[in-house]
């Protein structure tokens, strides 16, 4: 009767595992027409996807200052899963290069940037940075009031200079909140000022997608404030992280979007200390009933940088795909097993 039974429990297993495999062979609709139009899997890369696997593929972008990727992976949980998980952004987003993530109020409060140091580099570099000459991304007002405030004499330098700063990024939150992307920054870390709005406004509008699959989306990154978004929360957090050689901080612009039929999850840079001038990181989260009850996480990035173009840039931004392709996998298997393992447990 045992021998039976173990018998039965295969033939089950096998057969439901058959099942699993035949469930779809195709994708949804909408996904179908955004990766046809706009990502163009290969045959190999539309079976390790419908397959399980994570996809990644770079797009086409500003190849002076920006990169830019799709990625897409099936995970078997439900959308409010996810959603949940990320609500949680400061568990959420931990470990590995990023040291520290803290939600910050709304509205801010200064208790909301304790923890936001700054690293022995940029307290090197502040001490002779100039308009113009920096290594520390910052605008005009904020440097010379970070350099006015400080006596490097002083033996509480160090600090002092810490306090300044957290000053400055609660101020620089404020001033967003209040007025949006008119009061991003302008970058005077180099000969030339990078206008962080103007940059963001030219990414957004090199994303037809967003306006044709999301334009109410698009409407809200561009004019937050002044427009709301009934159907989603939002929220802002800073991050202390390694990337590249330099400890770098970064504020973002949080939005979950849940609407009918789909969940959209976007991610806004408003702030980085090195690196990047703005970026925009947009996952969509699609069930599809025809595959079962989990969803498809499908998410395009795109970043803007100084440094990518001339024939150095040309491997400084090949250099940064390959560490961009990495970083996107990583998130995909990783989001897809701490999902799934989930599901597991409560089962």
């Amino acid at each position: 009767m045992r021998t039976s039974s173990r018998v039965l429990l295969v033939f089950i297993l096998a057969m439901a595992a058959v099942s699993a495999a035949a469930v779809t062979v195709e994708l949804p609709p909408v996904l179908e027409s955004y990766v046809s139009k706009y990502v163009s899997l290969s045959p190999a890369e539309r079976a390790r996807l419908l397959n399980g696997g994570p996809v990644i593929k770079l797009l086409a972008g500003d190849q002076s200052k920006e990169v830019s990727l799709f990625g897409a992976i099936w995970i078997d949980a439900s959308p409010g899963d996810y959603v949940r998980l990320v609500q949680d952004i400061e568990q959420f987003e931990r470990g590995g290069p990023i040291r520290i993530t803290k939600k910050i109020s709304s509205p801010p409060r200064p208790a909301d940037f304790e923890g936001f140091t700054l690293p022995d580099h940029d307290l090197s570099a502040l001490r002779t940075c100039r308009v113009g000459g920096c290594d520390v991304k910052l605008s005009e007002d904020a440097l010379l009031k970070l350099q006015k405030s400080i006596d490097w004499t002083r033996p509480t330098a160090k600090a002092d200079a810490a306090v300044a700063m957290r000053q400055v990024v609660y101020e620089y939150v404020k001033g967003y909140m209040k007025g949006g992307n008119d009061r991003l920054a302008v970058y005077r870390d180099a000969a030339r000022p990078t206008f962080v709005a103007a940059e963001f406004t030219s990414l957004i509008e090199r994303m037809p997608e967003l306006g044709e699959y999301l334009p109410d989306l698009k409407a809200y990154l561009l004019n937050y404030p002044r427009v709301s978004l009934p159907t989603a929360t939002a929220f802002l957090y800073w991050q202390e992280l390694r990337f590249g050689l330099k400890p770098t901080h970064r504020i973002n612009h949080f939005i979950i979007d849940n609407r009918p039929g789909m969940t959209a999850v976007s991610s806004k840079l408003i702030y980085a200390s090195h690196y990047f001038w703005t970026a925009l990181d947009v996952r969509v989260l699609l069930p599809d009933p025809a595959r079962g009850t989990g969803f498809w996480l499908a998410t395009v990035t795109r970043s803007r940088s100084d440094g990518l173009d001339g024939f150095s840039g040309r491997l400084i931004r090949q250099q940064a795909q390959k560490q961009a392709r990495r970083m996107l996998e990583n998130v995909l298997r990783s989001t897809k097993a701490r999902l799934e393992a989930r599901q597991i447990a409560e089962w």
